[in-house]
C-alpha cells in the first residue's frame, strides 16, 4: 500500500470512536494531586523553586525541547549518539508520550496546523487542544500506517522502538521518580540522620523534582499547543493560527516563538528577532563550541511566508522545499 493512500488522521475522533483513556486520564490527576500536595503547608519550601527550573531545563529543555523536538522531529542539528540517546530519554522522563508518538504527532500538527486533521488545535476547544486531547482515544492516530507515513525516518532505530514496545518509556517514567525518590532519601538521611525531619525534606525532594516538575513541564508543552495558537504577534504569514507568545518562550526556554518555528520548521533557533530569546537555541550553540553538536540547521524562510512590514528586521529568507519534518505548503 502507498503511503499516499493512508488516510489522515483526524482532528478529534466521531462521536462513536470518542473515548477517554482511562490509565493516562488517573496518571493525569494522580500527578496533579502530588504537585498540589507540595504546596501544603509544611510541604512547600522556597528552595524547591530551584529544583523547579533546574529540572525543567534538563527534563523540559534538553528532554522535550532539544531531544524529542528538535533533533528527533526537525533534524534541526546532529550530536553524538551518546548525547542523542540522553536527551531522548531525558524527553521520555516528561511522560509525554513515547519518542516515535511524540514525533508523528507533531509532524501531524505541522502538515494540518489548525485544520481538521490537527490533532490538537485549540480551534475546537482551548482545553481539547491543551490536553484533553492526549488521555482521548483515537484509533486511526496510533496505528502502524501512521507511523509509516509521518517517521519513516526514525522507523528503523532500534532504541527508539524499543523504547515504544510494551510502553517502556511509562516504565523509564516510573523508574526515574523511584531513582529521585532515593536520592532524595539519601540526601534527608546524610543531612538528618534517621529522623523524622529526614523523612519530611525526602518527601519535599520527591515532591518537588518529581511531580511538580512534571506537571510543570506537561503544561508549559501544552500552551505551545493551545495560547501559542491563540494569542501573540506573527512575524510571518503561515497558513495557521501560530503565534508568538513571549510568556509561553520564558516559560519554555524558546519555545514560545511558534509562529517562527512554524515559518522555518527545521531551523534550530526559534527566535527571530533579536530579543526573542531562545535558551534551548542558546544551550544548543554551547554544546556545539565542545564539540558536541554539528549541522545546526540555520533559519531559512520562504519567501511567500515574509510579512514585508517585518522585513528589515527578520532573517534573510531562502526558499526550502518542505519535507517530512517540514511544515505543508500553502493550501489552494
Amino acid at each position: 500500500m502507498s503511503v499516499a493512500a493512508i488516510p489522515t488522521p483526524a482532528l478529534a475522533p466521531t462521536a462513536q470512536q470518542y473515548r477517554i483513556v482511562p490509565w493516562f486520564l488517573t496518571t493525569i490527576i494522580v500527578i496533579h494531586a502530588l504537585a498540589v500536595v507540595a504546596f501544603l503547608p509544611g510541604l512547600f519550601v522556597w528552595w524547591g523553586i530551584p529544583i523547579l527550573i533546574i529540572g525543567n531545563f534538563i527534563f523540559g529543555s534538553f528532554g522535550i525541547n532539544l531531544g524529542y523536538h528538535r533533533l528527533l522531529t526537525h533534524s534541526s542539528v546532529k550530536m553524538p549518539r551518546w548525547l542523542e540517546r540522553l536527551s531522548v530519554l531525558c524527553g521520555v522522563c516528561c511522560l509525554e508520550g513515547s519518542p516515535l508518538w511524540w514525533v508523528a504527532i507533531h509532524r501531524m500538527h505541522h502538515q494540518h496546523s489548525d485544520a481538521a486533521e490537527d490533532p490538537h488545535s485549540p480551534q475546537k476547544s482551548f482545553f481539547w487542544g491543551h490536553m484533553q486531547w492526549i488521555f482521548t482515544a483515537n484509533p486511526q492516530r496510533d496505528t502502524l500506517s501512521t507511523y509509516e507515513k509521518y517517521c519513516p525516518d526514525l522507523m528503523s532505530d532500534k532504541f527508539l522502538r524499543w523504547l515504544h514496545r510494551k510502553d517502556r518509556w511509562v516504565q523509564i517514567y516510573l523508574l526515574h521518580g523511584l531513582l529521585i525518590g532515593v536520592i532524595g532519601t539519601i540526601i534527608a538521611f546524610l543531612v538528618h540522620g534517621f529522623t523524622n525531619e529526614a523523612l519530611w525534606l525526602g518527601a519535599q525532594i520527591f515532591l518537588w523534582a518529581f511531580a511538580v516538575r512534571t506537571v510543570y513541564v506537561w503544561h508549559i508543552t501544552w500552551l505551545v499547543n493551545s495560547a501559542a495558537h491563540r494569542w501573540g504577534y506573527q512575524n510571518y504569514r503561515t497558513n495557521d493560527k501560530s503565534r508568538n507568545n513571549w510568556v509561553v518562550a520564558l516559560l519554555t526556554n524558546g519555545e514560545g516563538w511558534h509562529n517562527n518555528h512554524h515559518a522555518a520548521p527545521r531551523a534550530a533557533s526559534h527566535g527571530h528577532r533579536w530579543w526573542e530569546i531562545d535558551l534551548t537555541y542558546s544551550f544548543l550553540r554551547g554544546l556545539k563550541l565542545i564539540g558536541l553538536a554539528q549541522e545546526i540547521v540555520p533559519v531559512k524562510v520562504p519567501t511567500y511566508l515574509l510579512k514585508t512590514t517585518h522585513a528589515e528586521v527578520l532573517p534573510q529568507v531562502e526558499p526550502v522545499l518542505p519535507d517530512v519534518r517540514d511544515t505543508a505548503p500553502p493550501k489552494s
